[in-house]
Order: C-alpha cells, then sequence, then structure tokens
C-alpha cells in the first residue's frame, strides 16, 4: 500500500549550523546530522557556516560526507558573519554559496604553528635530553629552533595540503586552479568581493538563502519551514535553561582546549 500523504520531513528543509573552530567534535556532530538528514529524506538542506575554519582532516571529512549527500539532496551554504579558511572548504561540498556582502571569507591557506621556548628555558636553566629514532622524531619541539631540514619537510606538507585546498575550490567553483591561486594567499575578502571572485554565487541573508532552497527543492519558499538540526542540550540546561548559560566560559575553553590540541599541526585556520 502506498501511503498518500508525504511524511512531514519531506516538506520540509534542514538546517544544520556549524559555528566556531572545526575539530573532532564538530566533524561528530555534523556527520551524525548528515546522516540523520539522508534517513528523514529530508528534500533539501541549508548548511550555515559562521567558523574560521580548523583542522585540515575533519574539514575534508564534512566536505566529503556533504559530496555524498549532495548526490541525492540540493545544499544551499549560507554564509555567515565569517566563513573562512575550513569554513570555505566545507561550503564547497555545497550546491551553491549565499554570502551577506560584508561577510568575512577567504583565507584560503594553511598554516602550521609551534613554540619556541629555547631562550626562556635557558634563562631558568632548563633542558632537555632527548632520545628518538629518527632525526625528525621531535620535529617542532618547543625546546629549540627549527633545523633547515625540518622546514623544508615542514614546507613541504603545507604546500600538499594547500594544493588539495585550491584543487577542490577549483572543481567546485568551476574555475582554473591558476585563477584560484591568484586570491589564494591567506587572504581574507568581503563577501562582494567573494561574489566577484566566483567563490560565492550570490549575496543575501540567510533567509535569502533559504528561500532559494526552498524553490531548488520545489517547495514554496513562503510557507517551507527549517527544520534545524542541533546537538541536545544537557538534561539541566533544558530545565533550567538560561540559568545555566555558561556559553561564554565555554567558547574560551573551547578554543583553549582547540589551540592546545591542534599545536603542530597544518590548519585551515583564519587567524585574525
Amino acid at each position: 500500500m502506498i501511503w498518500p500523504f508525504k511524511p512531514r520531513y519531506r516538506k520540509q528543509i534542514a538546517r544544520i549550523e556549524v559555528t566556531g573552530a572545526i575539530a573532532g567534535d564538530t566533524r561528530k556532530r555534523l556527520l551524525e546530522a548528515l546522516k540523520t538528514v539522508e534517513e528523514r529524506k529530508f528534500p533539501a538542506l541549508l548548511l550555515r557556516i559562521d567558523s574560521p575554519g580548523g583542522t585540515v582532516g575533519d574539514s575534508q571529512e564534512i566536505y566529503s560526507a556533504l559530496k555524498r549527500l549532495g548526490e541525492k539532496i540540493k545544499i544551499v551554504a549560507s554564509f555567515g558573519n565569517i566563513s573562512a579558511s575550513g569554513g570555505v572548504y566545507i561550503g564547497m561540498g555545497s550546491h551553491h554559496i549565499v554570502a551577506n556582502p560584508g561577510t568575512i571569507t577567504g583565507s584560503i591557506g594553511v598554516i602550521i604553528r609551534g613554540n619556541n621556548l629555547e631562550g626562556l628555558l635557558e634563562k631558568v636553566g632548563v633542558s632537555f635530553q632527548v632520545i628518538k629514532s629518527g632525526p625528525y622524531k621531535d620535529i617542532l619541539a618547543f625546546d629549540r629552533q627549527l633545523t633547515e631540514p625540518e622546514q623544508q619537510i615542514l614546507q613541504d606538507l603545507i604546500d600538499s595540503s594547500y594544493q588539495q585546498f585550491v584543487e577542490t575550490v577549483a572543481e567546485a567553483r568551476k574555475l582554473t586552479v591558476e585563477k584560484v591561486k591568484t586570491f589564494a594567499d591567506g587572504r581574507v575578502f568581503t563577501g562582494q568581493q567573494a561574489l566577484e571572485l566566483g567563490l560565492v554565487d550570490r549575496l543575501g541573508t540567510e533567509e535569502d538563502a533559504r528561500r532559494w532552497t526552498a524553490e531548488l527543492a520545489g517547495l514554496d519558499p513562503e510557507k517551507t519551514e527549517c527544520c534545524t538540526l542541533e546537538k541536545q542540550k544537557p538534561f539541566l540546561n533544558r530545565v533550567l535553561g538560561s540559568s545555566l548559560d555558561t556559553s561564554g566560559l565555554s567558547a574560551y575553553k573551547n578554543l583553549l582546549e582547540f589551540e592546545i590540541s591542534t599545536s603542530g599541526l597544518p590548519l585551515w585556520l583564519y587567524r585574525p
């Protein structure tokens, strides 16, 4: 028997928010949300991105999941206040991109950072004895300068990651690699500039993006609602509401944890 009525999800647009630095927790949450979108058979997805970017591998996994989902449904990305570096990369997994005229975007590039505390350690009389299996096992150690061979190894790593980024943007935006490299030098630009460069399709708000998504899915933009898929809040937060709001402290905590956990890793991250 064929049920004559469509499930309510098929008359709604799925909406997923990407906020803050992209790392393991974000990847896990987004992959679960994208699976839910597929299982509930939403006809389209509105992806709201407000992120400075993040780790390379996590951004690539989210992008790949979006590409797979995009074979079945329409996906529109809406760039918010900032969608840079890894935020741009995952946006490439959508069919179309909408940005505000003043959105901060771009920062297509790769960065790796380490800390050199050699001078400080010498002043306090601290040194380390290191036994290693090879000359590069302690590359980016914080108690000494990089050697020239180590610098070259890391530069090759950065160049490889950068090339992957550029090729993905070129393929998604139907641009040549040479064209992308003219603006993929780490600079940031506005949504207006991104439109002129071919990085986004339209200028507009999230509401404009929602209406476009509905139209692409064959739905009425005046009546179609969004169903936001988000991580469920802890029980006490749901019961007591804003009285337990620690979002500010949580943001600083998450940023600190991100900085510590990604030290020495190549990042697709905008650092103002």
